[in-house]
């Protein structure tokens, strides 16, 4: 059973920084699809960003490019999402999820019923 929990959000002020954790734990194959979701008061998840385990695959949403970088910490097994120059709209609550995949190129294609371990999320308030 794959165990996923995030860590790192809080508020800050519009053009602030913050970077969000995701410890994975538990027994997991060496290729995954890891994804950065997002989901605000009155709206549905969305997708941030992601990336594969197994390969040199990322990908973000356009609203966070050149913003937020995903990236993985094999030493720590440790998803990571640096957030920079943050904006009001980025307030949410943020989850990290997992699927075992064969292959990095479906990664970016996945929804989020796709996955199969989520988190607990974390909360990212960003006042103007």
């Amino acid at each position: 059973q794959v165990r996923l929990v995030e860590s790192g959000g809080g508020s800050v002020q519009a053009g602030g920084s913050l970077r969000l954790s995701c410890a994975i734990s538990g027994y997991m194959h060496s290729s995954y699809c890891m994804g950065w979701f997002r989901q605000a008061p009155g709206k549905e998840r969305e997708g941030v960003a992601g990336l594969y385990t197994g390969g040199d695959n990322t990908y973000s949403t356009d609203s966070v490019k050149g913003r937020f970088t995903v990236s993985l910490d094999d030493v720590q097994n440790t998803l990571l999402l640096q957030m920079n120059s943050l904006k009001p709209e980025d307030t949410a609550m943020y989850y990290c999820a997992a699927r075992w995949s064969s292959r990095g190129d479906v990664c970016s294609a996945l929804g989020d019923t796709a996955y199969s371990y989520w988190g607990q999320g974390t909360q990212v308030t960003v006042s103007s």
